[in-house]
């Protein structure tokens, strides 16, 4: 041994001894301690206290504190204060994964706090976080930086200003200006919470994903970002597949295509120019479909007059030249001029044809029209409404607007309608045809009551009211005085007024049922949820084979009733 390496361990067990009698008082846990200090020095004009030790040319100075090791080319050590300052190649070891790297480290043995910076890097072996001053508290296992950083792993690139990375919970918490890079998508958000080994996100406030044939914005919300699946609960909107989808909770899955929504929806048809409202939606990409129910409505442009079509259920297929829209049980709809309802409604954009199906009656302005099937008909061309189809049973009744006491009526097998600028202009009955009409003069006064049979009869129409009667074909009637024509008498057969039914409004097409629906609780808005302990309950279920299958349904906020669950 020579006389350095001799002088140097003589040197070394009087300083452990020094500092043995100044610390007797402290308990050795926690003392750092000297694992190999190489070169020492003092230099108490600079360094008042202080042990100064640089690496010789075997090794870096090395130091020990509770399951930790620090490695540098020159160490500042306070003993007294139980602290030291690191410089060059800084490394500090803690167990088998974490380690972090830097040119200066600061660390205090007592509070077990290190400050790290220039060029500082932290790995999990896993995991790479980089930045220019890291913030270490190994008491609680947390690192902390505020001049901005980046993380990056088998997945993806995060950078931010603010980031807490929880050793612990293998989490990072990003603030301010994050953003996730993704060959597949990009993250956009003011804060999120991004756990190493799911790969899961977890945002809030203003945050946007942006995929290659989507885009979702939410103000709070999950993302699973190794299969592009996750949910929004505040102020949340999808664009998808040429629709806009908002509500109070959205799904979405990029896999099977399918994107689901709960409270308050609102899907707009960026092509067609239509919007349905809801309160539980589904959106099926490959089918180019929507599911919606619970107060739902579709709302579209007819004649720059909006048309509103309401049913229990609603579902719109196909793509949107040949897309096909149906309402199912208690079907109704309204626009200003034109109102009805059914058991179902079929509507097809190919065609140009609605069909009301099943106990169907249609209003015209003060015209009430029943029969056993009745068809609307667009043109295709101008998509203005064109023409009206009545099979089987058909009726016409209006109430006499100057006695308000009788009815103008019509029947027959068919009724045949032609629309003229958004005004029924022509209708032809056919077959086995009857009319009762009230005849008035210039005065307004009655002249009589035609009561006709025939087999056929055109009714023009002005001011969506009765202008003149055409006969055809062998009629049989005469034109009765009021006091000779008994009032048991002035009623078709089949005659039944339903004016107390009649939809006046956009409002009508929702019955007690409707407006009384009870919205389902959305856990995460008013009610805190405990995300850590959330985390937990997912990664169970995706490692424990028989829950995995229900791994799909815990992504879903718990609350929001799915009707249908789309598995990845």
């Amino acid at each position: 041994m020579d006389l350095k390496r001799i002088s140097f361990f003589i040197f070394t067990l009087s300083f452990f001894f020094a500092i043995a009698q100044e610390k007797e008082q402290e308990p050795a846990s926690r003392q750092i301690n000297i694992v190999y200090g190489a070169n020492f020095t003092k230099d108490e004009a600079q360094f008042p206290g202080a042990s100064i030790f640089s690496k010789d040319d075997e090794r870096q100075v090395q130091f020990e504190h509770q399951g930790a090791d620090l490695w540098c080319d020159i160490a500042i050590f306070y003993s007294q204060e139980n602290r030291l300052k690191a410089i060059g190649n800084v490394r500090l070891q803690q167990g088998d994964s974490i380690e972090m790297n830097s040119s200066y480290m600061s660390y205090n043995g007592d509070s077990k706090l290190a400050k790290a910076w220039e060029k500082v890097d932290l790995t999990d072996g896993q995991m790479t976080l980089t930045t220019d001053t890291l913030y270490f508290n190994r008491e609680k296992q947390e690192s902390f930086y505020n001049s901005g950083g980046k993380v990056v792993d088998s997945v993806n690139v995060l950078t931010s200003k603010i980031g807490t990375y929880f050793t612990e919970l293998k989490k990072v918490q990003f603030r301010n200006n994050v953003h996730i890079d993704n060959p597949e998508y990009i993250i956009d958000s003011e804060q999120l919470d991004y756990y190493r080994i799911s790969k899961n996100a977890y945002m809030y406030g203003p945050s946007t994903i942006t995929g290659e044939e989507y885009k979702i914005y939410c103000e709070r919300g999950f993302y699973d970002t190794k299969i592009e699946q996750g949910y929004g609960i505040k102020n949340t909107r999808i664009d998808y597949d040429n629709k806009i989808i908002l509500g109070d909770s959205l799904y979405f899955d990029k896999t099977s295509e399918f994107a689901s929504a709960t409270n308050n929806i609102q899907i707009t048809d960026t092509i067609n120019n239509g919007v349905i409202r809801a309160h539980y939606a589904e959106v099926f990409k490959a089918k180019d479909s929507v599911f919606a129910t619970k107060r739902a409505v579709s709302i579209s442009m007819v004649e720059q007059d909006s048309l509103y079509m309401h049913g229990d259920t609603l579902m719109v297929t196909g793509k949107p030249e040949a897309r096909i829209l149906r309402a199912f049980r208690n079907a109704k709809f309204y626009k200003t001029d034109l109102s009805g309802k059914c058991d179902s409604i079929h509507s097809a954009e190919k065609t140009g044809i609605t069909q009301l199906i099943k106990n169907p009656i249609l209003w015209n302005v003060d015209n009430q029209i029943t029969g056993d099937s009745i068809h609307l008909i667009s043109d295709l061309e101008t998509e203005k409404l064109d023409s009206l189809k009545v099979l089987e049973n058909a009726f016409i009744i209006s109430l006499d607007t100057i006695s308000k006491t009788g009815y103008n009526q019509a029947k027959g097998k068919d009724l045949y309608g032609k629309f003229i600028e958004n005004e029924l202009k022509i209708i032809d009955l056919i077959r086995n045809t009857e009319v009762i009409y009230y005849m008035y003069n210039d005065d307004q006064e009655l002249i009589g009551i035609d009561k006709t049979i025939c087999s056929k009869i055109r009714l023009l129409m002005a001011n969506n009211d009765i202008e003149d009667i055409t006969f055809f074909v062998n009629p049989d009637g005469d034109i009765f005085p009021d006091t000779e024509l008994p009032v048991e008498s002035r009623k078709l057969k089949g005659f039944i007024w339903r004016g107390d039914e009649r939809i006046l409004s956009k409002d009508d097409i929702f019955d007690e049922d409707d407006n009384n629906i009870e919205l389902v609780k959305i856990r995460g808005i008013d009610n805190p949820i405990d995300i850590d302990a959330e985390e937990k309950e997912r990664q169970e279920n995706e490692n424990d084979p028989i829950n995995k299958i229900s791994a799909t349904k815990a992504i879903k906020p718990k609350e929001a009733t799915v009707k249908k669950v789309q598995s990845p």
